[in-house]
This record gives C-alpha cells, sequence and structure tokens, in this order.
C-alpha cells in the first residue's frame, strides 16, 4: 500500500477518534456505529479512487457520492431508486430531518435519545469532517490544517453541554489528531528510503532518535497540559476535580454556572431546596402590584413515565424586544393590567434562569448576554448567571372570572399546541380517573376545574415530604394518586398531567411563592419559598396558572377566582393569600430529612440545591474506573516483560548434569557425541542470549546483530562500565551464546540465570533513574516486539491488499478505454 493510500485510512481513523466528544450528547451508541459505516465507506471510496489513479477532483467526487449513497441507504424516504439512488424526494426528505434536529435540539436536552434527525446531522456531519480530512492531508499535505474540521466536531458539546465536557472524549480526539500528524511525518521521511546510522546499521534495531524523543514528549506533555490544567489550577471551575469536590456540596446554588443553558432538572433542583435545613435568602422583589401572584424562572413541558422535564429554552435577544400579548390579539379574553417590579439577587443565587413574573414586556438591567424564550415565557443566558444581578422588568397581569374562562373553545386536534402538550404515557389507571372527573363536563375550563377540585382534603390528599415508592411496573403518578401524599412538585405534574389526559395543553411551572417575609415594600424570597405548580393553555387567554398544592401548607401560597383553595371555600371567592399551618415554615416544611420525590433527571445538576449524592459516588466510580484501566494497560507491558523472563530464567535455571558418553570412538568418526544434555545446554544458552539483548534494550545499550557474541559482551562491558561480577557475567553469556553458536559441543554446567542477574544488577547501578524506571514500567525491549510484530501484520495485509490491487488493475477501465483509443 503506498503512503497515500495509508495516510487517507489513518485520516479516515482519526476523525472517527475526533467524533468521540459526540458520545457526551447522545444517550446510546447508535450514531457511533453508523458514523463507522459511514466514515469507513468514504475511506473505501478515496482508497479504490487512488488506487485505479483518479485525479484529485474524481477522488473528491467519489467520497461526495459515496457519502450521498450512505446517507440515502441509512435514512430512506421510500422514494429512492433501486432503495440506493437518491430521488428529489430524498433531497426533501433530508431537508426535513434538518428542520426535525433544529426542533431536537430546541425540545432535548444533553444527552438526547436517537432522534432521525440527529442520527442525520451527525453522520452527515461526521462524513463531511472525513472528507475535507481526507483532502487536507492525503491532497493537500496539511494535516495541521485538517484540525480544524476536527475541532469543529469537539466545539458541538462544548456549546451545548451544561457542564464541562467529559475530559476522555477530549483525549481520545486529541490522541487522534497526533496519530494524524505522526503518520504524516512518517511518510514523508519514508520517501527518502530506507535510513541508517553513521555507520551503517539500520534504524530498525532500536535506536531512539533524539528529534523523534523530543517530539513524543511535547506531544505528551502539550496533551497533558491541556487535560490536566483545568483539574490543577484552583481557578478553573470547569474541570474534573471541581466536580469531584463540589458534588457533594450540602448548600451551593449550582445551577448550571456560565458554562450554557443545557436543560437542568427542575425537579431536582427543587427538591434539594426543601431539603435544605438552612434559610438562605435568594431573591429581593419590589412590585407595584397589590397582589401579586408567583415568580417564575422554569417551565418542564416533556412528559415520561417518570415525570416532567424542561427542555433548552430558545428565544431572541432581550435586545429585541419582547412578545407583548396585548398586541397580538390572540388573547381577547383576558383583562391585562400592567405592572413594575424590581429585583435584586444574592450571591448565594446564581443560575442561568432569571426570576421574572409571567408575561413580561420590557426589561433593564439584563444586558445583551441575555434573552426571552417567547414559548415559555423564560429569561435566559448562555454566558453568564444571576448571582447579584440587579434588574427591573414591566409586565402584564391577566384577570380573569370563571365565567369568562369558560367561553375557552377546545383546541383543534391538530393544532401544534394541542399535539406538543397533550402527550402522554399510557396509564390505565390514570386515563380512568381522569375520565370519571370530567364525565360529562362540557368546558374546557370545567374539566380543568374538576381535576383541580379533586386535589383537596375531602378526598384524603394531604401535603407530606414523604411519598410514596411506585410498585413494580406502575408509574410515579400513580403512586402518587394512590398515596395522595406529596408535596408540590407532585401535585404540579399529577394535575398537569391529568389535564393532559383530559385532552387540555398543560406544563409544570417554577418559581417562588410570594414569600412572608417583608422588607419595607419589597418580599424577601428563600430556599424554602421554591415552589411548582401547573399552567394549563386555554384558547383565547393563554396558559392560565392553577396550584393544587394544599395551601395550609405552603408561605405565600395565593389563589385565584378561577381557582380558589378548595380546603377552604366552595365557591369561588376573590385572591387571597393562605397564611402557614403552624409549625410549617415554608414549602419545604419540617423534616430535611424526609425523602423527596423521585428525580425526574438524575444526576442533572439542580438550580440551587445540594446534588445528588448518588452523582459523587456515580463521578467517583467512573473516575476510579478509568484511573484503573489506565494504570491496567500500562502494567501489560511490564507484565509481559516479567512473564517472558520468567519462562527464560526456567529454561536457564542450573540443572543435574549428566556426563556426556566417554570412551573411544568408533572408527571412521570424529571425537563428537550429541546427547540431549548438549541440546538443552545450547537452548540454554540462546534463551540465555536472548534475556540479555532484552535486557540491553531495556536498558538503552545499542545491540549490533552484526556482531559476534563475544564483542557484543566485550562492548557491553565497556559501554555500561561494567566491573567485577556483572563484567564476569557477561563475559560468560557470550561465551556461553558463541559456544551454542559455533561449537561441536556447547558450554554445559554454567550458572546463566545467574549471570543474567547479575548482568540486570550491574546495568541498574549505572544506568540513569529515568532509563531505570522505563525498564520495569514501559520495557522498551517488549514495545519494540510488539511494533515488530505489527509491522509484520501490516506488511501481511499489505501483500494481500496488493495482489488484490492486482487483480482489480486487469480490469480497469482506465485500460479499457485506452483499447479503444488504439
Amino acid at each position: 500500500m503506498t503512503g497515500r493510500r495509508r495516510l487517507g485510512l489513518v485520516a479516515a481513523a482519526a476523525t472517527l477518534l475526533a467524533a468521540a466528544p459526540l458520545s457526551a450528547i447522545f444517550d446510546t451508541w447508535t450514531w457511533l456505529l453508523e458514523c463507522i459505516l459511514a466514515v469507513g465507506l468514504v475511506a473505501g471510496a478515496a482508497v479504490l479512487t487512488r488506487t485505479l489513479r483518479f485525479p484529485t477532483w474524481a477522488q473528491a467526487l467519489g467520497m461526495v457520492g459515496v457519502l450521498l449513497l450512505t446517507l440515502t441507504w441509512m435514512f430512506p424516504s421510500g422514494d429512492e431508486l433501486l432503495s440506493l439512488i437518491p430521488s428529489p424526494a430524498t433531497f426533501e426528505h433530508f431537508g426535513a430531518l434538518f428542520s426535525d434536529a433544529g426542533t431536537d435540539t430546541r425540545s432535548y436536552g444533553v444527552p438526547v435519545p436517537d432522534r432521525e434527525g440527529l442520527l442525520f446531522v451527525a453522520v452527515f456531519g461526521i462524513g463531511a469532517v472525513a472528507i475535507a480530512v481526507d483532502l487536507l492531508t492525503v491532497v493537500a499535505r496539511k494535516p495541521a490544517l485538517a484540525g480544524l474540521p476536527m475541532l469543529a466536531i469537539y466545539s458541538v458539546p462544548v456549546a451545548v453541554y451544561v457542564d464541562s465536557v467529559p475530559v476522555l472524549p477530549f483525549i481520545v480526539g486529541a490522541t487522534g489528531f497526533l496519530w494524524l500528524l505522526v503518520a504524516d511525518n512518517v511518510d514523508r521521511v519514508r520517501r527518502f528510503g530506507r535510513r541508517f546510522t553513521g555507520d551503517g546499521r539500520d534504524v530498525d534495531v532500536w535506536e531512539p532518535s533524539p528529534l523523534a524523543a523530543a517530539g513524543r514528549r511535547l506531544a505528551v506533555i502539550g496533551v497533558a497540559t491541556a487535560v490536566l490544567l483545568p483539574v490543577i489550577v484552583p481557578g478553573l471551575n470547569t474541570g474534573l476535580l471541581n466536580s469531584l469536590t463540589q458534588a457533594g456540596s450540602g448548600t451551593g446554588t449550582g445551577g448550571s454556572g456560565n458554562g450554557g443553558t443545557g436543560r437542568i432538572n427542575l425537579f431536582a433542583s427543587l427538591s434539594g431546596q426543601l431539603n435544605q435545613t438552612q434559610v438562605t435568602n435568594y431573591v429581593r422583589v419590589t412590585t407595584n402590584e397589590p397582589d401579586p401572584f408567583y415568580l417564575r424562572f422554569g417551565v418542564a413541558d416533556v412528559l415520561s413515565s417518570d415525570g416532567f422535564s424542561n427542555r433548552t429554552p430558545n428565544g431572541q435577544p432581550l435586545s429585541r424586544g419582547l412578545y407583548d400579548p396585548r398586541e397580538s390579539g390572540t388573547t381577547t379574553g383576558a383583562d391585562y393590567r400592567q405592572y413594575r417590579a424590581e429585583v435584586e439577587i444574592t450571591k448565594d443565587f446564581g443560575q442561568t434562569l432569571a426570576p421574572v413574573y409571567a408575561t413580561a414586556i420590557d426589561t433593564d438591567g439584563l444586558d445583551g448576554a441575555w434573552s426571552y424564550d417567547p414559548n415559555t415565557q423564560v429569561v435566559y443566558s448562555n454566558r453568564t448567571t444571576t448571582k447579584e444581578k440587579k434588574y427591573s422588568f414591566d409586565y402584564v397581569r391577566a384577570k380573569y372570572t370563571p365565567t369568562e374562562l369558560r367561553s375557552a373553545e377546545a383546541l383543534p386536534r391538530d393544532n401544534p399546541l394541542r399535539t406538543q402538550f397533550t402527550t402522554v404515557p399510557q396509564d390505565p389507571k390514570v386515563k380512568k380517573l381522569v375520565d370519571d372527573l370530567t364525565d360529562g363536563v362540557r368546558t374546557e375550563y370545567d374539566k380543568v376545574a374538576a381535576i383541580y377540585r379533586y386535589f383537596s382534603r375531602d378526598n384524603g390528599f394531604t401535603y407530606s415530604l414523604q411519598t410514596a415508592d411506585p410498585e413494580a411496573g406502575a408509574s410515579a403518578i400513580t403512586a402518587f394518586l394512590e398515596g395522595k401524599a406529596g408535596y408540590c412538585q407532585q401535585y404540579a405534574a399529577a394535575m398537569a398531567w391529568m389535564v393532559r389526559e383530559a385532552g387540555i395543553p398543560a406544563r409544570v411551572a417554577f418559581g417562588f411563592t410570594r414569600g412572608s417575609t417583608r422588607d419595607g415594600d419589597a418580599y424577601v424570597l428563600t430556599n424554602r419559598n421554591a415552589h411548582a405548580w401547573t399552567e394549563v393553555y386555554l384558547d383565547g387567554f393563554g396558559w392560565v396558572p392553577f396550584d393544587a398544592t394544599p395551601a395550609a401548607a405552603v408561605v405565600g401560597s395565593t389563589r385565584s377566582d378561577w381557582a380558589p383553595d378548595t380546603d377552604a371555600v366552595e365557591t369561588p371567592s376573590p385572591t387571597s393569600t393562605a397564611s402557614a399551618a403552624p409549625g410549617d415554615d415554608a414549602s419545604a416544611g419540617p423534616g430535611a430529612t424526609d425523602r423527596p420525590d423521585r428525580d425526574v433527571d438524575a444526576g442533572a445538576p439542580g438550580l440551587g440545591g445540594p446534588e445528588d449524592q448518588s452523582g459523587v459516588s456515580t463521578t467517583a466510580l467512573v473516575t476510579a474506573g478509568i484511573i484503573a484501566l489506565v494504570l491496567v494497560l500500562l502494567a501489560v507491558p511490564a507484565l509481559r516483560r516479567v512473564l517472558v523472563r520468567k519462562r527464560r530464567h526456567a529454561a536457564t535455571a542450573p540443572k543435574t548434569t549428566v556426563a556426556a558418553a566417554t570412551g573411544p570412538a568408533p572408527p571412521g568418526t570424529r571425537d563428537v557425541v550429541v546427547t540431549t544434555e548438549a541440546v538443552r545446554a545450547r537452548e540454554d544458552a540462546h534463551a540465555a542470549w536472548d534475556e540479555l539483548v532484552d535486557t540491553m534494550i531495556d536498558y538503552r545499550v545499542p545491540v549490533d546483530p552484526t556482531e559476534t557474541p563475544r564483542h557484543t559482551a566485550q562492548r557491553l562491558v565497556r559501554e555500561a562500565d561494567l566491573t567485577d561480577t556483572p563484567a564476569e557475567s557477561a563475559v560468560l553469556l557470550g561465551r556461553a551464546e558463541e559456544r551454542a553458536r559455533y561449537a561441536r559441543q556447547p558450554l554445559q554446567g554454567g550458572e546463566l540465570t545467574v549471570a543474567l542477574n547479575q548482568v540486570r544488577k550491574g546495568l541498574a547501578k549505572t544506568a540513569t533513574k529515568r532509563t531505570r524506571f522505563a525498564a520495569v514500567v514501559l520495557p522498551p525491549s517488549v514495545l519494540l516486539r510488539w511494533r515488530l510484530g505489527m509491522g509484520d501484520t501490516s506488511a501481511r495485509w499489505v501483500g494481500s491488499f496488493s495482489r488484490g490491487r492486482d487483480l482489480l488493475v486487469r480490469f480497469s477501465p482506465r485500460r479499457l478505454l485506452t483499447s479503444r483509443a488504439r
């Protein structure tokens, strides 16, 4: 195989290694299998076109064509020719997959499931990068520039990952890039022919090159610095050390920091806030609204059998203005009034979601790093946090009456809001309960009200941090509805689930209650005021809040005309604020050691509560496993060297000597008698000599296979400064090997094992510490033997490929064209 084709295969392998960071994005390994297949076919097309000596433009066109056929085969539209040739419908399908991928990136947080659009983008992107790397490396001979498209792959998880990207994929990608550079360098050197040293010796024998050694050291130091610097420097808070030391902290607000929005487990955050034993001030808010509702910062609208989770916000910068429902005319049934609020965040509450009242229409004090998602009414940032922020905003509050809400019509079945926010997992018990509650109810609001009234004391529901574990095969909501004990997290999720089951869009909102502590005109909100409630979409009115959590157990709980306190009144009443029950100082209630509800996304970082201790153990176990794996891999060469030495020592160990045959030789014969002992002595000498050569290689003593054993032993004594017993042992080993090679009768009875140990001790005594360490941990003799073995295997593969190429060239289309031209 020529250097160009070999370099093309290395470029393909390096591209796959550079794609390792995508493992931090996808939930399974399906993307990797598809990328391996696509890149392998592209690399095969490159080798084939270069074997047939196609021009450069034809090579590039061949790789692009194979990638297109591969994508058509993996992601068919159903209208392809022969199920492989793309048609116009195929390209329309590809465009739809791109659109689906954009939607999925806004709908899912990392790690994402195996969505077809995301897989298509991954395979297409990795395949395109493979083509670019191949052309830059093989055609342009600029492998350093090939690192730019490889770096583009790594930038994807860096841009979307909520935490720092795992370090292991970076190491794998960096290794691929270094491999590409080394392969190109080796190919360039090979063009000069076979290399020899100044005295005519082939460098295939162990002969460390100072320049190559310097390059290896620089590469190792560079990668180690890039990996270990974030771990060592205390000021960098994105490294592995920081994640290990802070994973178990008990009071930090956490959040995603300024590493990007990502998906934050709001349910896990709420559980953490409510279980803190210490009360910490988070927000100080002042508003001119007489009876404000809840301060809001997040929404969870992705429902699974375990509960709700939130998706990554998506919107536009605040500088472009905010959505004002009064100007759109889509919510004609609401009566809006405008208010203004000022918010001051403490240093203990740093997150990428800014608390605001619902339907904010203007902000002041938040810079260009903040954006607004109009669908969720969330203010978020990709680059900064709310820590010690001061800002103000204008917002509008809608007032409804039950009569007005009853005028809301049901959304059509194909309405996007109904399609997206009414999907629920199959649960027969929940469906039957909803059907019973809404049987005979006509309006959308009355259905929601019937479900809302179900969560009352009369039906056995109570507030408690002690929740029941779901039975095997049962969902979390079924366990809550049967146990009827929980706190705001369970009440909000259960009501939203049941409203969706009734065919009405619903989601869960997160924020703070109004609290009970006042500082002049300002409300002081703490971690104990963290709260969750349900928002229901009614046509013509927008997202309407409902809080099903028992009001008496929540400090600062607020009720409304359309959603009154079912435990206190039977008919709608004006908005009132429920006071806390005796002994209940917050939404959390006492008993921080009680078990919270199940974590929707176990291990994800919360917005302010302590992280799940299982995340600490998981991270520690993964790190310990990686370290153990690295140590095991590093120990393989040393173990191999020990086993080889033990086998050779067993062969050279002193044995009971049996005298050779004596007496006069038969007439006409030479005075030589070959016995079993003589054969064994010859084998012992060879085994001892092999061990001596490997020992010389381990301790960096040059080996010249053209020398006689006697000269090699003398040079070893001279160059290694061996004296006394080690020197005599080296001479003995040389004489034994010389006799075994050339003499009729080998040397018998020599203490070869003892001599080997003496030579090894002498070499260790005169060698440097680095050489001694390498001889034990990474024996050069073992590495050299592996390298030569890989070379032999590669040569056999090259020979097989060359024979196949010769067969292929016989049927080359170029020969047919040449014959026709003649």
